[in-house]
């Protein structure tokens, strides 16, 4: 997907599920990929509410640290 084609705004964005989120109440979240390599992050039960946006440096730092299961939660 090209940088033209992607959201600048979260509003308007194209939002997908997490591969974690599902039908049973659980854990519910949301990402969009925005132009300039932002990763947008909001919460599906809420799609009017917050979203998050990260850099693409930090999301990448982020998904590698839970990949590598060095997060302490």
């Amino acid at each position: 997907m090209s940088t033209k084609s992607m959201a600048v705004s979260p509003r308007d964005a194209t939002w997908f599920k997490s591969s974690y989120s599902n039908d049973q109440g659980g854990a519910c979240v949301e990402g969009a990929r925005l132009a300039g390599g932002v990763m947008a992050v909001r919460d599906s039960k809420r799609p009017d509410g917050p979203a998050f946006a990260f850099r693409a440096d930090a999301w990448s730092a982020f998904l590698a640290s839970v990949k590598g299961e060095a997060l302490d939660i």
